[in-house]
């Protein structure tokens, strides 16, 4: 099939390239500078080059998101833009990469990607709201940003399930593959664990030496990371365990 991504240069959108070829599918990479092999142009934020780059896709991944800018307009408006230009008699599915959790921690950022998974159930195309953990690397990430020279302080009780993007991406293949759901499904790692345990084997790998400390985070965060909001309920789960990744060179 003719398969669009947004978000085409992105992490997960580097990562689904390889498994969608590799099982017949003809794949674009939107982006709004269109570069890389099978780049095309398309931004979501003013709706430019929209209607070009979408047009013939039978199935698009909607994998773009601005969680450091503005998602309001990228995520929530551009979904929006994404639905009014899509080729309708065309279309047989539209996958929406979103959180775990959307619905339930009071984040911004989540908020925005659960108003736009509202955009897309109310659109009347065929979707499928594929809701995933944290991604390993981006947890080795807000690790690193978080320690503080010897000491590292992470959330008390937080639970979390991340996922290997790599696994994400063979996912969504399967996805693509069965028909809509209509709905919200979800996809996480193989096993839960605490932040605390998150660190102390981020530090061990990474930065040994490195104290890890649990730190209380009051307020409605934190006790939703706390009651598992973070953590699926249902759905598949990935096979690479955060251990498993860690023992993998750092990039």
């Amino acid at each position: 099939m003719d398969v669009l991504v947004t978000g085409g240069t992105g992490r997960l959108g580097q990562r689904l390239i390889g498994p969608l070829q590799a099982a017949g599918h003809s794949v674009k990479q939107m982006s709004r500078r269109g570069t890389g092999p099978g780049g095309v142009r398309g931004d979501l934020a003013t709706g430019r080059d929209l209607g070009s780059a979408v047009a013939g896709a039978e199935v698009i991944v909607h994998a773009a998101s601005d969680p450091r800018g503005d998602p309001w307009q990228v995520d929530v408006a551009g979904t929006r833009r994404l639905v009014e230009a899509v080729d309708r008699d065309r279309l047989r599915h539209l996958v929406y990469v979103s959180i775990v959790g959307v619905d339930r921690i009071p984040y911004g950022y989540y908020r925005a990607k659960f108003a736009a998974e509202q955009v897309l159930l109310a659109s009347g195309l065929p979707v499928t709201l594929l809701r995933v953990t944290q991604f390993h690397d981006f947890v080795d990430l807000l690790l690193d940003t978080a320690r503080r020279g010897p000491v590292l302080p992470v959330p008390m009780g937080w639970r979390v399930q991340p996922v290997d993007v790599g696994d994400v991406a063979e996912h969504i293949g399967t996805v693509i593959a069965a028909p809509p759901a209509g709905d919200v499904v979800e996809y996480g790692g193989p096993e839960e664990l605490s932040a605390a345990d998150l660190a102390r084997s981020w530090v061990a790998a990474r930065s040994p030496g490195t104290h890890v400390v649990a730190t209380p985070v009051p307020g409605k965060l934190g006790a939703a990371f706390r009651d598992g909001a973070a953590c699926p309920t249902g759905g598949a789960r990935g096979r690479r365990t955060y251990a498993e990744h860690l023992r993998r060179p750092a990039h």
